[in-house]
């Protein structure tokens, strides 16, 4: 055998070893890059769709709540027979309906079965109250099951005989105490809620929502919906882990969906191995959603997404540089193919370590090019949704801070804002040097309010104290309610004379509008001007100091703390 055949034997087994081995290293790769790219897809689409459900239910959840919660319907539910209640409750009903998103309501009574229904098109106007419940009835199940149970929200998914629709609903107890009273919600059209929210219309993704029990209770192919969950026995339900071919894919399912509801906190996990659902090769995250009582649970198909396949070219490539020339194959190897996946995995983990910011990536063509584009793309939507995500996160930290410091029932600044506002105030005077007015009211005789004329009458009198407040100070002062029938009012800035003088206003004001309204309310108000350098206790205390002289000087009274 001459040295050319040896050359080429040698050269063959080479190439031989250098492909199988290249093809070895960029299939293992390609794995590790779609494994890891289909985790993060999966964490983002499960945060993503979660928050893309719980968007419009949250909405209707609260003003369900507060259905319950309406005393007008629980007077009625205790006495459903009496014509003037009845009549009052479709009125507060019917309001109700009208803010529902879906337009429509219904109300079932504990003592007579009662089922009232109206929907988006005034159908019943006048004809709400539409059949009555049967504890026989399979299709009354729910109600009955309901109130035995006793959760006080919950979501499922029902076609109503009697009403002939298939809607999402809302249920809300209705509570008297330890009493329940009857049923209140809202439906949401059903198909027009799968459409918009659960299928995203994108190959490879599968969305679906499960509830405790694991029963599907939303998914884009109706059929597999497990209608009337709460009631059906445990052998009956459509399950979400009958959608995996493999038992052990079904146990580490159910294991992670009980791992997740006993934390509560909401956090999605990725099973870190892949399952099998439908004869093929799945990426399966989930998340528990705390606030409904579900499960979300995204079904990534790789193969579809992102296809290893499609990276077949390059593995060719290798070859036919290899026959070039050993030597250049390893060179074009490492500048076409090693390099940027080097470069292109180093901008991987800098995402998966939390860097977002936008990484300077290879100039690539060809297969690695569009993976390259495409991480680029997907690397732009995890941007854009990890923004989104925070946008929201800021929007609702900001509507809770703001609540924080709000009095519900006057709409005034409470007692944590108003001291907020001091602390500030008390800083900007020693500062600058300036003095600033604090007004110390107290309703008077508030509790015969309350006796005489009901809690309801003490709260009327305290808005519309609260917005004859508002009324006779200046656009700069500021009035919180600081507890109980008891108010602050910050003047600043205030000299002794607009101290006194604004008193005074404030009191009579607030006489005599009560006075226009047909139950005189007064008020008996400790007034203090607060010196630089003085603390927010000091303050208060002067004001307190002058508000128990004026109370002890026969009430409706101002009193200015002598300096």
């Amino acid at each position: 055998m001459n040295l050319r055949t040896r050359f080429l034997l040698l050269i063959s087994a080479l190439i031989v070893v250098g492909s199988v081995s290249a093809w070895a290293v960029f299939h293992h790769l390609a794995r590790q890059i779609v494994m890891q790219w289909g985790q993060r897809v999966a964490d983002i689409q499960v945060r993503y769709d979660r928050a893309r459900l719980l968007q419009p239910l949250e909405r209707e959840i609260a003003l369900a709540r507060q259905m319950a919660d309406s005393l007008v319907l629980k007077r009625w539910a205790r006495s459903p027979v009496d014509p003037a209640l009845e009549a009052e409750a479709v009125r507060e009903m019917e309001n109700f309906r009208r803010n529902f998103s879906s337009g429509n309501y219904f109300v079932a009574l504990r003592t007579s079965g009662a089922y009232y229904h109206n929907n988006a098109g005034d159908e019943f106007a006048g004809r709400q109250l539409r059949y009555h419940l049967d504890p026989a009835k399979p299709a009354d199940a729910w109600f009955y099951k309901l109130v035995q149970v006793g959760p006080d929200f919950h979501l499922n998914v029902n076609p109503d005989a009697e009403l002939g629709v298939t809607k999402l609903w809302i249920d809300v107890l209705i509570r008297d105490g330890d009493e329940i009273l009857g049923v209140v919600g809202t439906g949401i059209e059903l198909t027009r809620f799968l459409d918009e929210i659960v299928d995203l219309h994108q190959d490879g993704v599968s969305t679906l929502f499960a509830d405790l029990s694991g029963a599907i209770q939303l998914h884009r192919d109706a059929k597999l919906i497990d209608f009337a969950s709460l009631v059906k026995p445990e052998g009956q339900k459509s399950l979400a882990d009958q959608l995996l071919d493999r038992e052990s894919d079904r146990v580490a399912l159910r294991e992670t969906m009980s791992a997740l509801a006993a934390s509560g906190d909401g956090v999605p996990r990725v099973l870190d191995r892949f399952v099998e659902s439908g004869g093929r090769r799945t990426l399966l995250g989930i998340a528990f959603v705390p606030e409904i009582g579900w499960y979300e649970i995204t079904l990534l198909d790789l193969d579809v997404l992102m296809p290893v396949a499609a990276l077949t070219p390059v593995a060719v490539a290798f070859v036919l540089t290899l026959l070039v020339a050993l030597v250049l194959v390893h060179l074009v190897l490492r500048r076409l193919i090693l390099d940027p996946l080097g470069r292109l995995e180093q901008a991987m983990l800098r995402v998966r370590d939390g860097d977002l910011s936008p990484a300077p990536l290879p100039q690539a063509s060809g297969e690695i090019g569009r993976l390259t584009q495409h991480f680029e793309a997907m690397a732009g939507a995890i941007r854009a949704h990890t923004a989104e995500l925070e946008a929201k996160v800021r929007e609702r930290t900001d509507a809770l801070h703001r609540l924080a410091r709000i009095d519900p029932l006057t709409n005034l600044t409470n007692r944590r804002g108003m001291s907020e506002m001091l602390e500030a105030e008390i800083i900007r005077a020693e500062r600058q040097g300036s003095r600033f007015g604090l007004l110390w009211l107290d309703v008077d005789h508030f509790k015969e309010i309350n006796d005489r004329r009901g809690h309801g009458a003490g709260d009327e009198a305290l808005t519309r104290l609260a917005r004859v407040l508002e009324g006779c100070l200046r656009p700069y002062d500021r009035a919180a309610r600081w507890g109980g029938d008891e108010f602050l009012v910050l003047l600043s800035p205030c000299d002794a004379a607009t101290l006194e003088a604004i008193a005074h206003r404030v009191r009579a004001d607030i006489e005599h509008g009560s006075a226009a309204c047909g139950e005189r309310v007064t008020v008996t108000i400790g007034a203090c001007l607060a010196e630089p350098g003085e603390t927010l206790g000091v303050v208060l205390q002067h004001a307190d100091d002058a508000l128990y002289r004026a109370k002890d000087a026969g009430r409706n009274q101002v009193v200015i703390a002598a300096r």
